[in-house]
């Protein structure tokens, strides 16, 4: 099924569509985004997730002996997108960390768990 729907005033509602990579442009809230956002972070997490991040059992081994524990993934190449990203989970209070330039963690047992609060199962 594909949705389309044509209007000038898209631009408005989503000012941060535009040609090129996404990595490679702005990506900005305006304030009434943002104001939405601090409203509901959680659903915009689940957004965050669901499209360029994952949920998977991490398994370590450490002196010879295995753990294995749930894990969030989130990656993005945008900076902005990420900067977005880490600045929801302050919101919440979700402990994060960078794994890599565009890489975030979220480990603690209890970050996952208020994520799974949040973000739920793929659908």
């Amino acid at each position: 099924m594909n949705v389309q729907s044509y209007g000038k005033h898209w631009p408005c509602l989503l000012p941060q569509h535009g040609p090129g990579k996404k990595h490679e442009r702005p990506i900005v809230l305006t304030d009434w985004q943002r104001e939405i956002v601090e409203r509901h972070p959680g659903d915009f997490l689940r957004g965050l997730f669901h499209s360029d991040g994952c949920r998977f059992a991490n398994r370590v081994t450490v002196r010879g002996r295995q753990y294995v524990y749930p894990r969030y993934m989130f990656t993005n190449e945008s900076a902005d997108i990420m900067g977005l990203c880490q600045w929801t989970l302050d919101l919440l209070g979700i402990a994060w960390r960078m794994n890599r330039r565009n890489s975030l963690s979220v480990a603690r047992r209890d970050a996952v768990a208020a994520l799974d609060r949040h973000v739920g199962p793929k659908s």
